[in-house]
């Protein structure tokens, strides 16, 4: 039994220190997509609509002063960046937002400094997982397998690498569950207020920590046989402190509920069943292991896609029935409500409603880890059992081996892919940003209201400093939104540059633009008229 622990203690310790190296690989490389760049721009103090504002007042603007967007300005506060929060995408509480601004007042505020925020933060879940783990089981050697498994997960690594409050929010779910058991167990002052602490700070990371709070109010109910006891009043006064103190954003959340509705509107897309199904059951293999692949892959791999979520699903099956068959009811009771509250609201309205949400495995991190402990939990006991022949054991160490193995080649596959299925918008903008920095001085028109500002604002990233824009607004809710009282216009193009591309996502814009000026677009065979897309202008 010591060498089994001295073994794993190794393994751990390897899996961590690749898991950190995972972390922190080629971070400056990957491109800064849609949602990384409202993170800077959170930041930088503005709201959107000053920068619509400000963009579409000028007849040109360089790729490189667009980058005062995405920068601290001195000018510009704390209280600027929560203002832009609230008022443009109130359903993201802003404790990430200041805490990655007052990182970059330190550190910088450039891609690489702004990521390196959420890599650091993100360590923060190794040793609260463990902790949770040792408050669920007396051996430790289901944390420490917890851990291994977090390190190297390709959903959590990635996910770590993204400026964005989903590095953070596991960390605290994992801070939240644990301080609870704790608090059950000491049944002090202050284990209650560090529980009802760690939940205030889960609210004011994400706002679906209201639905981990909602779960851990069912787990001590049910535990405690729905009677009014100490414990049931002890978590009921904690949590009602910490509804309390995240009141004031509730408030804003309710005054300015058409901005979340409008920021969030992207979560009503239409899908199938069938669909939501293959997505959910995709996003639990990618808990494991992640190669990338998707529907255009060659059939080969998309068979061996199949099997190995396939197989991944059983494992994370069978795991959650040994965990209920041979644990406490405090621990798979615990561990259950983890899984299901978020999984269930999450999911349920897709399927009546209507909707995509679930399908993004950002929004279950908590079902996530809750699957995580209950597989370390199988692992551990199958690994470390006495009384059984040695080739089990044996059989579900090599198990163990293939599924870390798995989640070490996904993170190494990744790590060197300048895009990937996390970044769901703009992908094209790397290969759009090369073609253009190949010309010797050119200007990129483009219409906002059709490619939005987030792309405009990620492919300037990725722009050298002599490419110019001519922007443009033309949906007329736009212009009121940006306080532009002037007719909108097809921009006449200045003369003085090698190369003019029309950057766009339809043809609206650029046949207007083409016909103005007796010209076509030159649109590469490649482009799909339905993604973003660069064309060059070019005489008739």
């Amino acid at each position: 039994m010591t060498l089994i622990k001295s073994k794993l203690g190794f393994l751990v310790v390897i899996l961590l220190i690749l898991g950190l190296f995972f972390r922190f690989t080629n971070i400056d490389t990957k491109f800064y997509w849609y949602d990384e760049v409202f993170t800077s721009l959170r930041i930088s103090g503005y709201t959107q609509t000053e920068v619509l504002h400000e963009i579409s007042s000028v007849q040109l603007v360089g790729a490189q002063d667009l980058m005062k967007y995405q920068r601290s300005n001195p000018a510009k506060n704390f209280g600027d960046t929560i203002k832009g929060i609230a008022i443009e995408e109130p359903q993201l509480p802003p404790l990430y937002f200041l805490a990655v601004k007052y990182w970059g007042k330190l550190f910088g505020d450039s891609p690489l400094s702004t990521r390196s925020f959420s890599v650091w933060v993100s360590l923060l879940a190794f040793p609260a997982l463990y902790w949770l783990c040792r408050e669920l089981f007396p051996a430790p050697e289901v944390a420490w397998i917890a851990v291994g498994l977090l390190a190297v997960s390709p959903l959590h690594v990635l996910y770590a690498q993204e400026a964005r409050p989903y590095s953070l929010w596991p960390a605290l779910v994992l801070v939240s569950c644990a301080s609870l058991l704790r608090a059950m167990r000491l049944q002090t002052r202050l284990s209650w207020s560090i529980y009802a602490v760690a939940t205030i700070l889960g609210f004011y990371t994400h706002l679906f920590s209201l639905l981990v709070a909602l779960g851990h109010g069912i787990y001590v109910c049910v535990i405690e046989g729905c009677r009014l006891t100490d414990k049931v009043v002890n978590y009921l006064i904690a949590s009602a402190l910490s509804l309390l103190a995240f009141l004031p954003w509730i408030a804003i959340l309710v005054v300015n509920e058409k901005a979340a509705t409008e920021a969030t509107r992207w979560a009503n897309g239409d899908s199938s069943l069938l669909s939501l199904v293959n997505n959910w059951s995709g996003n639990i293999g990618r808990i494991f292991w992640d190669f990338g692949l998707n529907s255009q892959a060659a059939s080969i791999s998309l068979i061996a896609l199949m099997a190995a979520t396939l197989i991944l699903l059983a494992i994370v099956g069978y795991a959650v029935y040994f965990l209920c068959c041979e644990t406490k009811k405090q621990v798979w009771l615990f561990l259950l409500v983890l899984m299901a509250v978020t999984a269930v609201a999450v999911m349920l309205p897709d399927v009546i409603l209507g909707g995509i949400r679930s399908t993004k495995p950002r929004y279950l991190f908590p079902t996530y880890l809750a699957m995580q402990i209950s597989v370390a939990y199988l692992l551990a006991t199958k690994i470390s059992a006495l009384g059984v022949p040695s080739w089990k054991r044996q059989m579900w160490k090599v198990l163990t081996v293939v599924l870390l193995t798995g989640s070490v080649l996904s993170n190494a596959v990744s790590s060197q892919a300048e895009t990937w299925w996390t970044k769901e918008l703009g992908r094209e903008n790397p290969v759009i940003a090369r073609r253009i920095d190949r010309a010797p001085k050119p200007l990129v028109v483009s219409d906002i209201s059709e490619v939005t500002l987030g792309n405009i604002l990620s492919v300037s990233h990725l722009l050298e400093p002599k490419v110019m824009w001519q922007l443009v607004l033309l949906d007329p809710e736009g212009r009121r939104q940006a306080q532009l009282l002037d007719a909108p216009t097809i921009p006449k193009i200045p003369s003085g540059f090698s190369d003019v591309f029309v950057y766009g996502r339809t043809q609206n814009f650029s046949a207007k633009l083409a016909k103005m000026h007796n010209s076509k677009i030159d649109v590469p065979k490649k482009q799909t008229i339905q993604m973003l897309w660069v064309g060059k202008l070019e005489k008739e």
